[in-house]
């Protein structure tokens, strides 16, 4: 399969690669700020598409929250206890987080575990791998999470480490980014994909035409979870601190669901756009509420919640008006537009 870009493509990619010189130039003393907010967005993205590969597939996991987790606590602690560089550890922990998505998916998948149920059982999955967490306290610090040990100055290869420098950083990440839009461009143009279509529609009608529904499964489980574990190593390498709350808790999982679900799930930018959206109105209502005296006094200690309520609350509108999200919908009504 060859790729090739179309003029519009390589335009686009080139806008994003440029980002730091333009925030650099327009916003001069906030350059730290809005380079960190874009390379949130990028990381994310990547993560979001891991978790999309298997949801457009009607495989809605409701716990890759624990894959995140997973990825991000194996390189750090491996880092932190056995000097492990993480150009190992992330391996390591990819793997992990591929054989445990196997071990779960693998009976569901034999006993035909769909829908609601898969989702109750990977919301499980989360559960169980945050007490872990929590529970190894003296290791991984517990609920207040931990820190990988800082090599130098921080600025290492070797350690994986570029904090300060926050141009590399976003390199790295938009490297990151572009490797998870060729894993869905690669899974778009597979048969697997054809495979998967199908099962997600009838399992037993793609079982009498040859489909292995179990292994087809099964194999788009452990590129998604294998996905999320990289993305949660490298969020580990560049937020250089990690707690089961942020990258390992229910929120996270469900973060996921609602920002694919809002950018697209059966595009390919759709969890990029989803991250965008995400990032930006999370950011938005974190400073909202920092600088409303207002909102403080009237919500109080339930401010720090409000960020959820109002997920859930756009999640419900999604579904019901918007359920192929905002870029889904964008392409909808121009391809009309264009049979008209």
């Amino acid at each position: 399969m060859n790729l090739k870009l179309s003029p519009a493509a390589i335009a686009g990619l080139l806008a994003v690669a440029l980002l730091p010189l333009v925030v650099r130039v327009f916003f001069g003393a906030s350059e730290k700020y809005y380079l960190h907010l874009l390379i949130q967005i990028l990381l994310w993205s990547f993560i979001y598409t891991g978790w999309a590969l298997m949801g457009r597939f009607g495989l809605t996991s409701l716990g890759h929250g624990a894959f995140t987790g997973i990825g991000a606590y194996v390189t750090v602690m491996l880092w932190n206890y056995a000097g492990i560089t993480p150009w190992i550890g992330i391996p390591i922990a990819v793997l992990a987080a591929t054989i445990v998505g196997v071990l779960i998916g693998y009976p569901c998948f034999s006993l035909r575990i769909t829908g609601h149920y898969f989702g109750l059982l990977t919301l499980a999955l989360t559960e169980l791998v945050r007490l872990c967490i929590v529970g190894l306290r003296e290791y991984t610090g517990g609920s207040l999470g931990t820190q990988p040990k800082r090599y130098g100055d921080g600025v290492s290869l070797y350690a994986l480490q570029f904090e300060p420098d926050r141009v590399l950083s976003y390199y790295i990440v938009f490297a990151l980014w572009l490797f998870g839009l060729y894993v869905w461009w690669r899974v778009d143009r597979s048969m697997d994909r054809y495979a998967l279509d199908a099962a997600s529609q009838d399992e037993d009608a793609a079982s009498s035409v040859g489909i292995n529904v179990t292994k087809e499964k099964l194999k788009i489980t452990a590129l998604s979870s294998g996905m999320c574990a990289l993305g949660g190593a490298i969020f580990a390498q560049y937020q250089m601190y990690i707690g089961p709350d942020t990258i390992a808790g229910l929120g996270t999982s469900l973060n996921m669901v609602f920002a694919v679900v809002s950018g697209g799930v059966w595009v390919m930018l759709g969890p990029t756009v989803g991250a965008v959206f995400t990032q930006i109105l999370s950011e938005g209502l974190r400073v909202a509420i920092q600088s409303s005296a207002t909102l403080k006094s009237m919500l109080g200690s339930a401010a720090l919640a409000l960020d959820g309520a109002i997920y859930g609350l756009l999640l419900i509108l999604f579904i019901i008006y918007m359920p192929k999200g905002i870029l889904g919908t964008i392409l909808e009504k121009r391809a009309r537009r264009r049979a008209r």
